[in-house]
């Protein structure tokens, strides 16, 4: 059960040439049911090739579901198993991310998301923020991931993957901008909360958030969220893309499954810096001290 290089498969801080092609599989995922997990995520990946995507990406945990609990043992897998397997060779050409449970050889379980490109696996996110709090309880099941970093890809440029509770940390926003990311992913299972009437609170904190962090970092945001019941949860969707300048570019409906294909111009990031040089003019070891400062204040006797 080895895990993936993580060495960059382009020179660094490349970035693709002309407009892509991103898939959102806003996908109902059936709990504890890999095999049919399996063939969704196969079907949808057949008609992402057919509507030439570059790039298809899935929710978290999206070949297990979400409130796996004491099914973790049984549905974890590692990053070489042949279901994975099989999802990269169906891909081909097209990158793929998704969400499974991951086992290492210590045994140890992660909330995990890969990225793959070639028919390989570049790079693993394992979630570093898991929620117990409310209607949540990652930290029974899980191991808590120990590293947010980007990772060069051939055909996307520099990329950040987040996975749902990441993504309302400003630590990890923070350390994508410090990363230069040109592309910032999250997955995510986010349940129906705050529910007044037609508005969702979070619903319109993903959009605030994704909003705010693409004019931030200067880049790409995508969220793609899952739909379906599950464990009386009601999940929204409501997969979307915002652009460098924090705008939306696309967005699929909320509450029901959907295969949403977007065309994204790269160019957009280059307009955006100049207009907005944030992350040149970020003063990073200004921050790195400050940190260190109130580690020592907070941590150290």
């Amino acid at each position: 059960m080895s895990r993936p290089p993580r060495e960059s498969t382009s020179a660094p801080h490349e970035r693709a040439a002309g407009p892509l092609r991103v898939a959102m599989a806003q996908i109902a995922p059936v709990l504890g049911d890999q095999k049919r997990n399996l063939q969704l995520h196969l079907d949808h990946i057949e008609e992402a090739r057919r509507r030439h995507a570059d790039l298809i990406v899935f929710p978290e945990l999206s070949l297990s579901g979400y409130f796996v609990r004491d099914m973790v043992p049984e549905l974890a897998m590692c990053p070489d198993s042949p279901e994975i397997q099989q999802l990269l060779e169906a891909a081909g050409k097209v990158a793929i991310v998704a969400g499974f449970i991951e086992e290492t050889p210590q045994h140890r379980f992660y909330n995990t998301a890969f990225f793959a490109e070639g028919g390989r696996i570049v790079h693993l996110h394992r979630k570093v923020y898991l929620p117990t709090y409310g209607l949540f309880d990652e930290q029974r099941y899980f191991a808590a991931g120990h590293r947010i970093e980007a990772f060069d890809t051939a055909g996307f440029g520099r990329v950040g993957i987040l996975i749902c509770e990441d993504f309302w940390h400003l630590s990890a926003a923070v350390i994508m901008q410090a990363e230069e990311v040109g592309l910032l992913i999250c997955v995510a299972n986010s349940p129906a909360r705050g529910v007044e009437g037609p508005e969702i609170h979070t619903a319109e904190t993903y959009e605030q958030l994704s909003s705010t962090y693409a004019q931030l970092l200067g880049a790409m945001v995508v969220v793609v969220n899952r739909v379906g019941f599950e464990d009386g949860l009601c999940f929204w969707g409501g997969s979307r893309i915002v652009g460098p300048d924090g705008r939306r570019i696309a967005e699929a409906p909320k509450f029901d499954e959907s295969l949403c294909v977007s065309v994204v111009d790269p160019a957009a990031i280059r307009r955006q810096r100049l207009l907005a040089p944030l992350a040149r003019d970020e003063r990073l070891l200004v921050t790195i001290e400050e940190l260190q400062r109130i580690k020592r204040r907070r941590y150290e006797p």
